[in-house]
């Protein structure tokens, strides 16, 4: 018995899934192109992790010195950025694709720092699959920092801007 259009779809879906995870890969991308050849492209590709060190905090050095004594300059205090996932007013990506800021290259962006949106006004495009998804501000407020750039990609639950 012959499969039905979507059970063959949602088969060959598995199939690919299951190959990302085999081949530890981070994409497939899978596109069709209809003519003479009726060829279908696939791209896979892997993003390796980089671990970034924390550079280590030189130690003070005393050096003794004859004559009177030199008030000493305290050694500046070495604080970790926080992160910005954290922060209470960060809006996290809903899904997964290449986000643009503006609507068409030369256009203005939808948000700048330091611009004060309302509630559903959209902030970014997040391209997936060809399809190019608006995304809205999730409440009011003002903008205090991008942390995307254009044309980067972004993983679901990335951090992608903050709200004050």
């Amino acid at each position: 018995m012959a499969m039905k259009p979507q059970e063959s779809d949602v088969a060959f879906i598995k199939a690919l899934a299951e190959l990302l995870r085999e081949n530890d890969l981070t994409e497939i991308e899978v596109s069709r192109e209809y003519g003479e050849d009726d060829a279908l492209n696939v791209r896979v590709a892997r993003q390796i992790p980089v671990a970034i060190q924390p550079a280590a905090a030189a130690a003070p050095v005393t050096v003794q010195m004859p004559g009177p004594a030199a008030p000493q300059a305290a050694a500046p205090a070495v604080v970790a950025a926080p992160d910005p996932a954290e922060d209470p007013g960060v809006v996290i990506s809903p899904m997964v694709g290449t986000v643009y800021l503006q609507a068409q290259p030369g256009s203005p962006p939808f948000a700048k720092v330091g611009d004060t949106l309302a509630e559903g006004q959209t902030i970014l495009i997040i391209e997936a699959m060809k399809t190019m998804n608006q995304i809205p501000a999730p409440r009011a407020g003002r903008v205090k920092r991008i942390l995307v750039e254009d044309g980067s990609p972004v993983e679901f639950g990335a951090p992608l801007i903050i709200l004050e």
